[in-house]
C-alpha cells in the first residue's frame, strides 16, 4: 500500500476526529462518516452523506467506535461495512471491543477477501491530539507492516499482539490495570486529604516509592489542582471495559479476584451523575460518600 491510498473513518468522536485529523494533516485523503454529520469536517476529512459512502472511497477503512455492539451494528447492519466492502480493502477496528467478537467478525470480512485488523489505542484525547498513541494491533502480519503510514501519524509506538484479536485482548489488559490504578489512587487521595496531608507531598512520596502508577504520576498532580484532565475515557465507558476484562479472563479460564474494586468505583461515579463525565471524576464520587471531600478547595 501506498501513502496516497484513500481512508474512510467512521465514528469521529473524542477519540477517532482526532486521530482522523492527524491523518488529514499528515495529507492523506480521508473520507469520514459519523451520526452527527458536523463531525467530520471539524476533523478537516471529506464529509460522506451515508456510511456505505465512506467505505466505497475507501482502500483502507477506520473505525473509531464505542463497544462491539455499535461495531457489529456499522458492519453487519442492513447499509454496513460488509454490504459496502470489496475483496483488496482492509478495516482497522481501533475500538476497545471484545476478541471474541472480533474474530468472528474477522471471519465473515474474509469471505470476502477483506483483511480485518484491531489495533487497541492507548494514551487517551491528549496523545491522540499528539499523535503519539501506542496501537496494540492483532491481525496478518505483511497487512499490520502495510498499514504503516496510516499508523505513523496517529502513534509513537506500534506493537504487533500477534493474531486476530491479539490487540484487542491486550487493550482489554491494559484498560483493566488503568481502571484499578486510577479508583485505588483515587481512593488513596480522598484518605490523604481526610488525614490532613499535604497532597503535592503525599504524590511525592508515592512517585519515588513502590505505590507509583499512571495515576500517580500522570492525573493527580493535575488534579489536585482542581485540573480535571477533561475529554477522557468517561466513567461509563471505563465500566464498560472493565466488564469486557472479566469476560475476556473468564473465556480464558483465568480467576477474576480484582475486579469488583474498579467496577464498585466506577459503578457509584455512574450512580452519583459522573457516568458521563471523565473517569478521573471518580475521585469526586468517592469524596461524595465519604463526608464532601474535595481534593482542592
Amino acid at each position: 500500500m501506498a501513502q496516497q491510498d484513500r481512508v474512510g473513518f467512521i465514528g469521529l468522536g473524542n477519540m477517532g476526529g482526532r486521530m482522523a485529523r492527524r491523518l488529514v494533516d499528515a495529507g492523506i485523503a480521508v473520507c469520514g462518516y459519523d451520526t452527527d454529520a458536523a463531525r467530520a469536517s471539524a476533523a478537516g476529512a471529506q464529509p460522506a452523506a451515508t456510511l456505505r459512502a465512506a467505505v466505497e472511497s475507501a482502500d483502507v477503512v477506520l473505525l473509531s467506535l464505542p463497544d462491539s455492539r455499535v461495531v457489529e451494528a456499522v458492519v453487519e447492519g442492513p447499509d454496513g461495512i460488509l454490504a459496502a466492502c470489496r475483496a483488496g480493502q482492509v478495516v482497522v477496528d481501533l475500538s476497545t471491543a471484545a476478541a471474541s467478537s472480533t474474530r468472528r467478525l474477522a471471519g465473515l470480512f474474509a469471505d470476502r477477501g477483506v483483511q480485518f485488523v484491531d489495533a487497541g489505542v492507548s494514551g487517551g484525547a491528549a496523545a491522540a491530539e499528539q499523535g503519539k498513541l501506542t496501537l496494540m494491533v492483532g491481525g496478518d502480519a505483511d497487512t499490520v507492516r502495510s498499514l504503516q503510514w496510516a499508523f505513523a501519524p496517529i502513534s509513537s509506538k506500534v506493537l504487533h499482539m500477534g493474531e486476530t484479536g491479539a490487540g484487542h485482548a491486550t487493550k482489554l489488559l491494559n484498560n483493566f490495570l488503568n481502571a484499578i490504578s486510577l479508583a485505588a489512587t483515587a481512593e488513596v487521595m480522598v484518605a490523604g486529604k481526610k488525614a490532613g496531608l499535604d497532597l503535592h507531598r503525599l504524590l511525592d512520596v508515592l512517585n519515588s516509592s513502590s505505590g507509583v502508577n499512571f495515576a500517580t504520576l500522570n492525573r493527580f498532580p493535575h488534579i489536585v489542582d482542581g485540573n480535571y484532565l477533561e475529554g477522557g475515557l468517561t466513567s461509563k465507558l471505563m465500566t464498560k471495559d472493565i466488564v469486557l476484562y472479566v469476560d475476556l479472563v473468564r473465556e480464558l479460564g483465568v480467576a477474576s479476584l480484582n475486579a469488583s474494586g474498579p467496577l464498585a468505583s466506577f459503578g457509584l461515579a455512574t450512580a452519583l451523575g459522573y457516568g458521563d463525565q471523565i473517569s478521573n471524576r471518580v475521585v469526586d464520587a468517592i469524596g461524595d460518600v465519604s463526608g464532601g471531600v474535595r481534593l482542592k478547595t
